[in-house]
C-alpha cells in the first residue's frame, strides 16, 4: 500500500516540551509549540504556543493562540488570542485581538483589516 505524505492545512506539527529549535521554521499546516523556538515561524494554517512554549522571533499565521511566552513580532491574518498565562513582549499586528484576564502584553499593537496584515516584511531602522 502506498502512503501519501503530502501536506494539507489540517496537519499539525508539534514542537514538544524539552525540544529547543534554533532557526526559522515554515509550515503549510498548523504548528503547536510546547518547547522553545529561537527563530521565526511562518505557518499557512494556525500557530499555538502552549503554556510551556516559548518563542523568540517573528510569528506569522492565520490565527495565533498564545498561552506561553513570546518575545518578538506576532502577525495574524485573522485573530490573536492571549490566554490567561500568556506573556507577549513585542509588536502585535492582527485584525481581531482577544486578551484574557491575567495575560501580560508589553509592546505595541496594530489592528487592521486582514488584507492589510503583511505576513512577512523586512524591518527597517530610521537613524534620523
Amino acid at each position: 500500500m502506498k502512503k501519501d505524505y503530502s501536506f494539507e492545512n489540517n496537519e499539525l506539527t508539534i514542537i514538544s516540551t524539552g525540544v529547543v529549535l534554533e532557526g526559522n521554521m515554515k509550515c503549510t499546516g498548523n504548528i503547536r509549540v510546547d518547547g522553545t523556538i529561537n527563530g521565526d515561524i511562518v505557518a499557512e494554517g494556525n500557530i499555538t504556543v502552549g503554556t510551556n512554549g516559548k518563542v523568540v522571533g517573528e510569528i506569522s499565521a492565520n490565527d495565533i493562540n498564545i498561552g506561553g511566552k513570546v518575545d518578538g513580532i506576532v502577525r495574524a491574518q485573522n485573530k490573536v488570542v492571549l490566554e490567561a498565562k500568556a506573556m507577549l513582549k513585542g509588536e502585535l499586528i492582527t485584525k481581531i485581538l482577544v486578551i484574557e484576564a491575567g495575560a501580560q502584553f508589553d509592546g505595541t499593537s496594530k489592528m487592521t483589516s486582514a488584507e492589510k496584515v503583511p505576513i512577512k516584511t523586512p524591518q527597517t531602522i530610521d537613524l534620523k
